[in-house]
């Protein structure tokens, strides 16, 4: 095994380059019938190929190198997702050094204790300490214009941004608490979560991803009830309907590399699906509340780096405390 990943992790990636593969194949099969033409779908899709193709690389590349790769990486979008937030919300000049504990110390000192398989107090330390402390820092800078919006914003942004998304790589750790408890799992090793580990933070990316992928084809080929039409016209019931389950049979497919049985496997597919969906929902109302139509423009056609995380950054943290809470000691 090298870092991260073993034959399983192998073929997975196997069959998702093949996915790929075959997605840049229609892809050019679709530009070349309709060569000449304006056609801004077909290149919209073409960029969210090519984007998906870095972002398969990446992941794959950090899980090559270990764990520590992996949780630098979820730092950084983090980090990038933080100012994305914080670039179409509302913030004061007082709020300076608030921000700076809420970008650059906190975000730090969370994906450390991660990195130490310290769980206790990555679970508490934003939830409980930055919660307490971050109002605290905003209230003696003296500024109490709009005090209650600027200080949830400020919450909300830490909590979504980084306590939410660093539990996908926390699910690397999760075979630990499986094999040795709950308590033991504190302090073990570096990469003891191992390949298992990878492959459980796969299969919840895989499984709410392709869930976003085909609530977009069934919205775009059957999608007539919007499920909130003064929020996102585009996300429709059969839609939801149709992405969820169908993410949810490949979920249950999905069961051998996980320690679940295909039922249990299916079950967790199918929350972490319908959670994926309601966190993209509730990121189109905060851009629908801010006029924006993405986060940002870091990833081409797809918008910003929460635009790419929303659905998992809703998913991620019930899946660890699913797992966490019914197949751990």
């Amino acid at each position: 095994m090298i870092g991260l990943i073993d034959s399983t992790v192998i073929w997975l990636f196997v069959g998702i380059g093949g996915i790929l593969v075959l997605a840049t194949a229609i892809a050019a099969i679709l530009g070349i019938a309709n060569r000449g033409k304006d056609n801004s779908t077909l290149k919209n899709l073409n960029q969210r190929i090519a984007a998906w193709w870095i972002m398969a690389v990446g992941l794959a590349a950090t899980l090559l190198i270990g764990e520590t790769a992996v949780i630098v990486l979820f730092l950084v979008l983090s980090f990038l997702a933080l100012r994305e937030f914080l670039t179409i919300a509302p913030t004061h000049r007082s709020d300076h050094k608030t921000l700076i504990w809420l970008v650059y110390i906190i975000p730090v000192i969370n994906y450390w204790f991660l990195w130490e398989h310290w769980y206790g107090a990555f679970a508490v330390l934003i939830p409980v300490y930055a919660f307490l402390f971050l109002p605290i820092r905003n209230a003696l800078a003296g500024d109490t214009s709009n005090f209650l919006q600027r200080a949830a914003l400020i919450q909300w942004a830490l909590m979504v941004c980084v306590y939410a998304i660093s539990h996908i790589p926390a699910i690397m750790q999760l075979p630990v608490m499986m094999d040795m408890g709950r308590e033991a799992a504190e302090g073990a090793p570096l990469g003891s979560g191992g390949a298992q580990g990878a492959l459980l933070m796969l299969f919840l990316v895989v499984v709410v991803q392709l869930s976003d992928v085909f609530q977009y084809v069934w919205g775009k080929t059957l999608g007539k009830h919007p499920v909130a039409p003064s929020v996102s016209p585009n996300k429709t019931w059969e839609g939801l309907i149709g992405g969820v389950l169908t993410a949810t049979a490949i979920g249950a497919a999905l069961w051998w590399i996980t320690p679940f049985t295909w039922w249990q496997a299916a079950m967790l597919a199918f929350v972490s699906c319908l959670m994926g969906f309601f966190g993209g929902l509730v990121m189109s109302s905060i851009k629908r509340d801010r006029g924006v139509k993405d986060f940002g423009a870091t990833i081409a056609g797809h918008g910003g780096i929460m635009d790419r995380l929303d659905s998992l950054s809703f998913s991620a943290p019930v899946f660890f405390h699913l797992v966490r809470f019914f197949f751990t000691t």
